[in-house]
């Protein structure tokens, strides 16, 4: 297809669609639901898609919030990843610049999540129009992944085969600037350790108690003594998810602490795992308590593929940054004004960390102080990120490229009440549909040359050479411990 038809159908072709996939978006973000509780929003874009034709398969890897949509019989298979799933104690008015919740403790798009889902569906009702249309030959499978924050569904779905036929795997990331998503991430395991003791009057028989909470805080201190001594990239973090009640006069017996364990690969990550295993039965030992180990998820380090990324670098520009109103930018100096100078300063050391040996000229390229108005250069990366993605175990067994559009103001770090605010503001919107535009310039570019499938797959081969095993034991079902509010 000539470059210049294929730009100008696909705007025409997700224009046509605006107004419904905005709507999508801001319904999704008003509902906010956590990890493996978004029946609600699975309803409503379920829905949306059957009213256009898709094909819809719900209760996907023994999850009822997972589901995929295709359209297309013929040719390769194109997998658009879409999320939905938001992020707890995070309510947040719209549009303002002042924290202030919806509902007290209630849930928030903290990561865009809503925008990210929708994209894609955008995406992939253009392509089946151009499908249907003659101009296009493929397959295209929107997948609906829930629960990234904290429950890896990913991962749970490609334990189950479900990304096994799949050609090419696309997705975005909403984030203050437009970039490659060119790096890896961290692995993870995601671990409940749970104490059992005997309960006591704390004054009266204390002799006769024995402490679950002593047993966490004993574990705790082991592991921070342990920190000193694992590579400088693993990262251990913990919250105490039941202290045993709230009476200092009865002795805990019970209490449960859950650590999340990161390393640069599942290797490294089980490596450091095992120690804290023996730094838990040590607790137990001590305070003469039972320990229960509770394996709830974990996730590989991403692969990034070159191929797919310069395809996607290509139609960053190709398409062409958003463009901003008076209004959007006067709301947009509202915003930064709330961020930290920190916070900031955090941002551009990552663009100067993406763009590698190009640089930025950030007087220029920022010199509205709100936006970035640059593509951040792309080029191969060796840079790791300190957080994690499902994303990556898809990465392991499809190549799979990924990017980043501007959503928020440039600064804005995820999963605070600053990006819930944004997250239904037209700045927020635009970014949104220039997700959309490039997920499905890139499909079409795919499917129009096939041998850049064929290209993006050895390269695929090449980097994982068939050595993907999944992290989540075959035992562990997904939310098997029916925890809602976990990050």
């Amino acid at each position: 297809m000539n470059s210049l038809i294929k730009d100008n159908l696909i705007e025409q072709l997700i224009t046509q669609y605006d107004e419904q996939i905005i709507a999508l978006s801001n319904s999704i973000w008003d509902i906010a639901e956590t990890r493996f509780q978004e029946q609600k929003s699975v309803e409503l874009l379920t829905t949306f898609l059957r009213q256009h034709g898709f094909h819809v398969t719900e209760n996907i890897a023994d999850m009822d919030t997972a589901f995929v949509a295709t359209f297309g019989t013929k040719g390769p298979v194109i997998g658009i990843l879409g999320e939905y799933d938001a992020l707890p104690g995070l309510s947040q008015v719209p549009h303002s610049a002042t924290r202030q919740a919806v509902v007290d403790g209630g849930n928030g798009h903290g990561c865009g999540h809503n925008l990210l889902g929708t994209a894609g569906i955008a995406a992939v009702l253009s392509l089946k129009d151009l499908i249907e249309r003659g101009e296009l030959q493929g397959q295209i499978r929107y997948y609906g992944c829930p629960a990234e924050e904290g429950g890896s569904g990913k991962t749970f779905m490609v334990r189950e085969g479900v990304f096994n036929d799949v050609d090419i795997a696309l997705t975005w990331h909403p984030n203050s600037f437009a970039s490659i998503f060119s790096f890896s991430s961290l692995a993870n395991y995601q671990v409940y350790f749970e104490f059992e003791g005997i309960a006591s009057h704390a004054a009266n028989s204390p002799e006769l108690g024995r402490s679950a909470l002593d047993a966490v805080e004993l574990m705790n201190v082991g592991v921070n003594y342990l920190r000193e001594h694992v590579p400088s990239n693993v990262r251990m973090h913990y919250a105490v998810t039941n202290t045993g009640g709230v009476s200092p006069n009865v002795v805990q017996a019970n209490a449960e602490v859950l650590y999340l364990i990161r390393g640069k690969d599942i290797q490294q990550v089980d490596d450091v795992y095992k120690r804290i295993v023996k730094i838990a039965e040590g607790a137990a030992l001590m305070t003469e308590t039972k320990l229960t180990v509770k394996f709830d998820k974990a996730c590989s380090n991403y692969i990034p593929n070159d191929i797919l990324n310069r395809l996607l670098y290509k139609n960053l520009q190709q398409v062409g940054l958003p463009e901003y109103s008076n209004d959007e930018r006067n709301y947009a100096k509202e915003m930064v004004d709330t961020l930290q100078p920190n916070e900031i300063a955090a941002a551009k050391a990552e663009v100067t960390t993406l763009a590698g040996s190009q640089t930025i000229d950030f007087d220029k390229a920022y010199v509205d102080g709100v936006f970035l108005n640059e593509i951040v250069p792309y080029e191969v990366s060796n840079f790791t990120m300190a957080g994690s993605t499902d994303v990556a175990d898809v990465s392991w067994v499809v190549p799979t490229g990924q990017f980043f559009a501007p959503c928020f103001v440039f600064g804005t770090p995820l999963h605070t009440w600053q990006l819930v605010s944004q997250g239904k503001t037209s700045i927020a919107h635009k970014g949104l549909l220039y997700a959309a535009k490039v997920l499905a310039s890139t499909a079409v570019d795919l499917l129009s040359n096939p041998v850049l499938i064929e290209e993006a797959k050895r390269e695929f081969l090449a980097e994982t050479k068939g050595s993907y095993v999944n992290p989540i034991p075959a035992s562990i079902l997904p939310n098997a411990h029916n925890k809602k509010d976990l990050l």
